[in-house]
């Protein structure tokens, strides 16, 4: 299988949701590691709001433009971080940007990052889409369909998708799956709607878990059942 996994920058900040864990961090790479070992091949899309989201900049007054480019920005801090944590842990790994920062990750390319996945190497991809207005969502659906994934997991604090918000709503309804046509009726957010299109156009099936119980990560990417099934 090759599974894109998406990770929400907060994901990396722990419980505190801003800045690094590292331990966590640290439990995440070698959880990837022997999803590898187990045959898995492995892209990664990472956020940045741990440190900073662009559209949270623009709401204080910023210019989107730049408050998105300080977005992409936040998603190579972190992407660095994963990098490290998986070569500490023994796992071979590559930097890819969208962005060209040529010291400090190689520029996304299609073919390279196929072949860095046929090699075994988890590629670890920063930046989004290299574009303003457009979300890391997108991104990790664009990327799953340049390396023609299998799948695409998203990493959340919450363990699937709800008919409500479960915090202001604690008897809402967890789904066990759903058609993307359901996802869509019921407005239900998934992803934004850039996003979702382009998984149900490329008929990728989306999980979304919580990637905060341990083990989950590694779960999924075996083809267990976590979550909730988009498809």
């Amino acid at each position: 299988m090759r599974i894109l996994l998406k990770l929400s920058g907060q994901l990396l900040g722990g419980k505190a949701l801003v800045g690094i864990d590292t331990g966590f961090v640290r439990s995440l790479a070698r959880e990837l590691r022997e999803a590898v070992q187990g045959g898995a091949q492995l892209a990664v899309v990472i956020g940045g709001g741990n440190f900073f989201r662009g559209i949270k900049g623009e709401g204080e007054g910023m210019s989107r433009v730049v408050a998105d480019h300080m977005g992409m920005m936040a998603t190579v801090i972190n992407g660095l971080a994963l990098l490290d944590a998986l070569t500490s842990e023994g796992q071979e790994a590559r930097h890819m940007t969208a962005a060209s920062i040529h010291p400090i990750g190689e520029p996304f390319i299609r073919l390279r990052a196929i072949r860095h996945l046929e090699k075994g190497r988890v590629i670890v991809l920063s930046g989004g889409t290299g574009n303003p207005y457009f979300s890391t969502d997108t991104a990790a659906a664009l990327r799953a369909a340049e390396i023609e994934a299998d799948a695409i997991l998203k990493a959340t604090k919450v363990d699937g998708v709800y008919e409500a918000d479960p915090v202001t709503h604690p008897g809402a309804r967890r789904f066990d799956r759903l058609s993307y046509e359901e996802a869509l009726e019921r407005r239900l957010g998934v992803m934004d709607a850039t996003a979702f299109t382009l998984c149900m156009q490329r008929r990728i099936p989306i999980t979304v878990f919580d990637a905060s119980v341990p083990g989950a990560i590694a779960r999924g990417i075996r083809g267990e059942r976590i979550g909730t099934i988009i498809e």
